[in-house]
């Protein structure tokens, strides 16, 4: 029998006590019950949101939220500014193409990070722009973008910041309302260690004023519904009450650690999982790495092989490249539930499957440099 362990980008592993809540009877949405816990959990989100403005909750992944955030703050013809630096940054740029908006693109080679003053000068070469898209972590290359000084560079004009916090969100720093971020979304299976199914929104009151104005066609995605639905602590349309109840169980326990040394956590994950990578003679990839997940080079002619192997044979699931990275790259998730016991029987594992393809590394040494790491800490 083989035991499995998921170093992936999301969805990321499930801790028994949140799983268990799944297992739980099912309750009606419309009633007392329900209806206390949604409030709960949605006050409860405003703090891993770091806002002080509504988060509303969507039966969805989280591109579901990323239309949203587009259909809602937009009219036909609108241009927009959109910052990519990977492929969820791309999709930011697809959602808009079948909106029919005018699309600035500031875009870099896969690998590097969206730069600050790219954004000020397409900001200032068109002065219509009325919102600028992009990725806070882009776990399809392991960078991070510097959200932090885009937001004080768009907060200076008419325009909002919309981030794509999906995978960043609980397990990097990240600060809506400090850094200014006007729109910001996520989803349920990264940082926040539950299945696939919910994702989140949240808007400034800049943002609101584009939404009063919007003509793009919307139906199930029509944020007003969710903001009325808000006040009596209910969704407009069905949601899915067990992911919200096991939901309730996640914010606990990520209450329970404490955000900031959540963020404390995964950057230490993500300094063993660095030199792990870089013991067995491996290249980094990406120029700001992020610290939810490590993406690292490999021979082209093992690249989908090394993925393929350690699912397979070791019962460890971690992520090969996207795109033009297809069997260039492998990523290693830290983030949500994994810790330091499954990144280093990761390791191990990648270790004998790199001997078995034939790569000649030395065994043990990636182990012993994350263990390192993580005796000796940031």
């Amino acid at each position: 029998m083989t035991k499995y362990y998921l170093l992936t980008p999301g969805p990321t592993p499930i801790p028994p006590e949140v799983a268990i809540k799944e297992a739980l009877p099912i309750i009606h949405h419309r009633t007392s019950e329900f209806a206390a816990i949604y409030k709960n959990v949605a006050e409860a989100l405003k703090g891993v949101f770091r806002t002080r403005n509504e988060v509303y909750i969507l039966a969805s992944s989280g591109t579901g939220a990323m239309e949203m955030a587009v259909v809602n703050l937009l009219s036909p013809g609108d241009e927009i500014i959109v910052a990519s630096c990977g492929n969820f940054g791309d999709r930011w740029m697809k959602i808009a193409q079948g909106c029919g908006l005018k699309i600035i693109s500031v875009c870099v080679e896969w690998g590097k990070v969206v730069k600050p003053h790219e954004i000020e000068k397409a900001l200032k070469n068109n002065p219509n722009v009325k919102a600028v898209y992009t990725t806070f972590t882009e776990t399809s290359t392991g960078v991070a973008n510097d959200i932090m000084t885009i937001g004080k560079i768009v907060s200076k004009t008419d325009a909002v910041l919309v981030v794509d916090a999906i995978s960043g969100l609980v397990g990097q720093q990240f600060e809506t309302d400090e850094w200014k971020v006007d729109v910001a979304v996520s989803g349920s299976q990264k940082g926040f260690m539950l299945a696939p199914g919910l994702a989140f929104i949240t808007l400034s009151d800049k943002a609101w004023k584009l939404v009063e104005t919007s003509k793009l066609p919307k139906f199930y995605f029509d944020i007003k519904k969710y903001k009325k639905s808000y006040v009596t602590n209910e969704t407009p349309f069905t949601p899915p009450v067990t992911l919200i109840v096991a939901l309730e169980e996640s914010i606990k326990f990520i209450n329970r650690r404490g955000l900031e040394n959540i963020w404390i956590d995964c950057k230490l994950l993500a300094k063993a999982a660095r030199a792990g990578m870089m013991a067995l003679g491996l290249k980094l990839f990406g120029e700001v790495p992020c610290e939810v997940v490590t993406s690292a080079l490999v021979p082209i002619e093992i690249g989908a092989k090394i993925v393929k192997v350690l699912g397979e044979k070791y019962g460890v699931s971690v992520a090969g490249g996207q795109g033009d990275l297809k069997g260039k790259i492998i990523r290693f998730a830290h983030m949500g539930y994994i810790g330091k016991a499954d990144l280093l029987i990761g390791f191990a594992c990648l270790e004998m499957v790199l001997v078995e393809l034939g790569m000649k590394i030395e065994k043990g040494k990636a182990v012993a440099a994350a263990e390192e790491v993580l005796l000796n800490g940031l």
